[in-house]
C-alpha cells in the first residue's frame, strides 16, 4: 500500500497542465468574465446616458443565443413544418435551413466597434470626402419621440456612403442596424459590417422559409426596441431619381406591430444629397439593366481608389464638395394605423410606403451642383454666360426654397456655394469653361441629368 510508485515526468507535466486548465476554467475564468460583464455593463450605462436613444438589451444579447431564439420561435417552427411540407423534406433538413438562415442573418453587435471604431472612422472618411453639413433637423419633433418607441431612419439610397455619413452624423442618437444586401458578405466586409450591428438580407430572394426567417428577425429586433436605418428603395437609384417605396422590410414591421403595446414604431425620414456621388459613373452605366455586374463594380471601386491614392500623392485631390442630410417630421406607426382608412393590410402597407418616400422626398436637401445640373437641364443653348448661370440658380433656388425644400446654404452665402458648383461641374468636364461663356458638355449630359434628377421631385410639378 504505501509502496513507492515511479511515474515517468511527461505524466506528471500532463497532470499538472490538467490540473492548472481546470483551475483556469472553474476558478479564474469566471472571475475575469465577471469582472469583464461588470465593467462592460458600466460603460454601456454611461453610454446610454449620453445616447438620446439607447441601446436595448436585445442588441446586446449574445449571438448564439440570439440565433437559438430565432431558430426555435414558435412562428419559425411553423414555417420549417409549412416547407417540410411544401419542399416534401425531413424536418431536421428544414430546421438546419432555418438555422443556416438564422446564423446568417444575426449580427454580432460590437459597442466598441461601433463607438470607438466606427463612429470615428466614419467620422474621418467623410469629412476627407467632402464639407459635411446638417441641411435640416427638428429637434423638437425628435425630442417628443417616446423614450420605449422603437425608431426606424427611413433613408433615400443615393450611394454606399450613406452608410458611412449617416453612421456619423446619427452617432449622438443611437447605434443603427443597417439591412445590408449581399455585396457586403464577402471577407472582411462581413465580418466588420456583423460587428457594427448590420444583418444582411438576400434582397432577391423568393424562398419563403429564408423571408418567413427574415421577417421573424425584423420583428423581434423591433419589438425590443432595436434603433434601425432602413433604404425603402431597395437599392442604389440609378439615374438619380427618388424611387418608389419597396414593401418587403416595411411590411415585415407592420406585420409585427402591436397597437396594444407598450412599444410604438416610429419612422424618422431621413434625405441624403451629394454634390458627388462616388458611384455615379457606375450607376449610369448599369442603367437599363436589370441586375448591375458585380465585376464592373469592383473593378470600378478599384479604379476611383488607385486614382484617388494617385491624386492624394501628388496634391491634387480636391474634396467632392458637399453631402449633406436632413432629418424629417417623425411618423408615429400607431397613429397612422388609426388614421389610415385602407381596406386590407396591402393597402394600408402601400400607403405607408408612399407616404414615408413623400416625406423623405421632402426632406433631401438642395446642394449647388444639383441646383445647377436642374438649370443646365432647362437651358435650351448649348453654351451659358457665367452671370445667367449663376442668377438663374438663385432664381430656382428661391423657388424650390418657397415650395418648401431644406438646403444648408444660408442666404448670404448663395452666390459663394454657387460658385463652388460651377468649379466643380467644371473640374469634372460637365461644363468647359471658355473666353466669356460655359459649354454645356454633350458628353456629360447623363451626368448633368443624373444630379438634375436628385432634386426633380422638389418642384411644384415633380419634373
Amino acid at each position: 500500500m504505501f509502496n513507492t510508485i515511479e511515474i515517468p515526468v511527461w505524466i506528471v507535466w500532463i497532470a499538472g497542465l490538467l490540473a492548472l486548465a481546470g483551475l483556469v476554467d472553474r476558478i479564474l475564468v469566471p472571475s475575469v468574465s465577471w469582472y469583464l460583464r461588470r465593467r462592460f455593463n458600466t460603460v454601456i450605462g454611461k453610454l446610454n446616458q449620453k445616447l438620446s436613444l439607447e441601446i436595448p438589451p436585445f442588441k446586446l444579447t449574445k449571438r448564439r443565443i440570439m440565433v437559438d431564439r430565432l431558430a426555435h420561435d414558435p412562428k419559425i417552427i411553423q414555417a420549417i413544418l409549412d416547407h417540410m411540407e411544401a419542399e416534401d423534406v425531413p424536418y431536421q433538413v428544414a430546421a438546419g435551413r432555418a438555422e443556416l438562415y438564422a446564423r446568417e442573418i444575426v449580427p454580432s453587435f460590437s459597442a466598441f466597434a461601433y463607438f470607438s471604431l466606427g463612429t470615428r472612422l466614419s467620422r474621418w472618411l467623410s469629412k476627407k470626402l467632402y464639407h459635411v453639413r446638417l441641411g435640416y433637423l427638428d429637434e423638437g419633433a425628435l425630442d417628443t419621440i417616446d423614450p420605449k418607441a422603437t425608431v426606424v431612419f427611413v433613408m433615400n439610397h443615393r450611394s454606399n456612403m450613406d452608410y458611412v455619413l449617416v453612421t456619423y452624423l446619427a452617432a449622438r442618437r443611437s447605434a443603427l442596424a443597417y439591412a445590408v444586401g449581399e455585396w457586403a458578405r464577402i471577407w472582411p466586409l462581413k465580418q466588420i459590417i456583423s460587428s457594427m450591428g448590420a444583418y444582411f438580407i438576400r434582397r432577391k430572394s423568393r424562398n419563403q422559409l429564408y423571408r418567413r426567417v427574415l421577417a421573424r428577425y425584423v420583428q423581434m429586433a423591433t419589438e425590443g426596441g432595436v434603433a434601425q436605418a432602413v433604404f425603402p428603395e431597395g437599392g442604389l437609384t440609378r439615374r438619380g431619381e427618388l424611387l418608389p417605396a419597396k414593401l418587403g422590410l416595411l411590411s415585415y414591421i407592420v406585420a409585427g406591430f402591436d397597437p396594444e403595446s407598450d412599444r410604438d414604431v416610429v419612422f424618422v425620414p431621413v434625405g441624403l444629397n451629394y454634390d458627388r456621388v462616388l458611384e455615379d459613373r457606375v450607376l449610369l452605366a448599369s442603367a437599363g439593366v436589370e441586375r448591375a455586374n458585380f465585376g464592373q463594380k469592383i473593378w470600378g471601386a478599384l479604379y476611383f481608389i488607385g486614382n484617388h491614392i494617385v491624386m492624394r500623392l501628388r496634391g491634387k485631390f480636391h474634396r467632392f464638395g458637399y453631402a449633406s442630410v436632413s432629418f424629417g417630421h417623425p411618423l408615429s406607426i400607431r397613429e397612422f394605423i388609426e388614421t389610415d382608412t385602407s381596406g386590407s393590410f396591402e393597402d394600408m402597407t402601400r400607403n405607408l410606403g408612399d407616404k414615408i418616400m413623400v416625406e423623405v422626398g421632402k426632406s433631401v436637401p438642395i446642394l449647388p451642383v444639383s441646383l445647377l445640373a436642374s438649370v443646365l437641364g432647362t437651358h435650351a443653348e448649348p453654351s451659358i454666360s457665367k452671370t445667367d448661370l449663376v442668377n438663374k440658380a438663385k432664381t430656382e433656388l428661391a423657388n424650390l426654397l418657397e415650395n418648401g425644400a431644406y438646403t444648408h446654404i444660408l442666404p448670404e452665402n448663395h452666390g459663394a456655394a454657387i460658385e463652388s458648383g460651377i468649379e466643380h461641374m467644371t473640374l469634372r468636364h460637365m461644363l468647359i469653361e471658355g473666353e466669356n461663356l460655359f459649354e454645356i458638355n454633350p458628353k456629360e449630359a447623363n451626368l448633368i441629368r443624373y444630379y438634375a434628377n436628385t432634386i426633380a421631385h422638389l418642384h411644384p410639378s415633380g419634373e
